[in-house]
């Protein structure tokens, strides 16, 4: 029997209706989580206040940007992890510092359950239990979007209103959103249908690109070991960085994406995503291994993201498959360091110019002209030998094709 229940808690329309409902349906007290990932001083200003009149026994705010970016942002950016190419991740990568985060408070207060907010044909619903899974499997999980009665966000704001309860979704403009220092996701109402056009008042983070200014805004990041260090020479932590990135790459309407994706469930769905200061980094860091990164390594390390991505959409992080995958990527980043110079126009992040002390590039040797120890002769043995497999499966199909005449 459930006695004492810590919820993950955001404050919107789906955790503020759960409080009441686990009360009613288990007779349980309900402790609140809401973990601080760079959401914004909006979403959670009030918001004990809020718990609390909803009849929640306590609720928790904790600090956890600093740690959602240096244990999972920075170790996805090493890693080039993008989900079908497109999606930079953003939700996915804060659920594993969310799960974990609520963990540690239900054993503070000796809860025996956890539960959350996610409906059952999204992906957020893996991500929080594989993570309590992995933390704390002795405890049971409550998710009330796959047990009660409630089939809508329609139903759901209804649920609300019966009982007093103060929520921003409207039945004119229901979008589901998620926030946090990397991004911000946008889904439902018009936005569901691929065939609508992005409705214009969904975008919160950037500027339309045709809007943008006229001149380009030219900005430095350094790197060191993989990780961004700085902005325009100024040494700079890890949350303040990534703020002025997003303030800076929104006002030139940079990180917009429109995906259909495939969710870890089985289904499709469309989502909007603005990534501003994510983009201008993924851009940085890109250019910067292409100049210190050996191509085997590399080509290595494209190969390894395409899994490490899978792992973090798919809520495996605490698993030593990521374990693993991780230290090669910190390792093969260890040379990453220097500077980028990158430019914000238009809706576009470019990188101009790449500096490095450990970059491989040689300019001796790329030169068409003569110079180094390159000598042009020399390749005329490797080009035969590396063609040596094509020119033998040539000859054995051009033999069968004569035999069958």
């Amino acid at each position: 029997m459930v006695k004492k229940v810590v919820l993950a808690y955001s404050g919107g329309l789906d955790t503020s209706i759960i409080i009441p409902w686990l009360k009613e349906r288990y007779g349980c007290e309900v402790h609140c989580l809401a973990g601080d990932v760079g959401q914004g001083a909006g979403e959670l200003e009030g918001l004990e206040e809020k718990a609390l009149a909803t009849g929640a026994s306590s609720c928790r705010i904790a600090d956890l940007r600093r740690e959602f970016l240096e244990e999972v942002v920075w170790p996805c950016l090493m890693a080039g992890a993008v989900y079908e190419r497109r999606y930079l991740l953003g939700t996915a990568m804060a659920r594993p510092i969310l799960g974990r985060a609520q963990v540690r408070y239900a054993r503070e207060i000796g809860a025996d359950a956890l539960a959350h907010g996610c409906t059952g044909k999204g992906n957020d619903q893996v991500r929080f239990e594989l993570a309590y899974r992995a933390l704390a499997p002795e405890l049971e999980v409550l998710a009330p979007w796959r047990r009660w009665e409630i089939r809508s966000r329609e139903d759901a704001i209804d649920y609300a209103e019966a009982r007093g309860i103060r929520v921003s979704a409207s039945k004119t403009k229901i979008y589901s959103r998620d926030r946090n220092l990397w991004h911000v996701s946008h889904e439902g109402g018009a936005i569901e249908d691929p065939g609508n056009p992005p409705p214009e008042d969904a975008w919160m983070l950037t500027v339309d690109p045709a809007e943008a200014p006229d001149e380009p805004r030219d900005l430095e990041i350094t790197f060191e070991g993989g990780q961004p260090t700085a902005l325009d020479g100024r040494e700079r932590d890890p949350v303040s960085l990534l703020e002025d990135l997003n303030e800076c790459g929104g006002a030139h309407g940079v990180g917009r994406t429109d995906i259909v994706e495939n969710r870890l469930v089985g289904m499709k769905s469309r989502g909007l995503y603005e990534t501003p200061g994510g983009t201008i980094l993924f851009e940085a860091l890109r250019a910067l291994q292409s100049l210190v990164l050996d191509r085997d390594t590399l080509h290595t390390m494209e190969r390894l993201a395409l899994r490490f991505a899978e792992i973090c959409y798919f809520g495996q992080w605490f698993g030593p498959e990521r374990e693993a995958l991780q230290a090669f990527f910190e390792k093969a980043n260890e040379v990453c360091t220097g500077k980028v110079e990158i430019r914000l126009f238009k809706g576009r992040a470019d990188a101009r110019r790449i500096e490095s002390p450990n970059s491989l590039y040689r300019e001796d040797l790329a030169t068409f002209g003569e110079g180094g120890s390159y000598r042009q002769e020399d390749s005329e043995g490797f080009v035969r030998l590396f063609g040596l497999p094509l020119e033998v499966a040539g000859a054995v199909r051009r033999a069968s094709d004569l035999r069958g005449t």
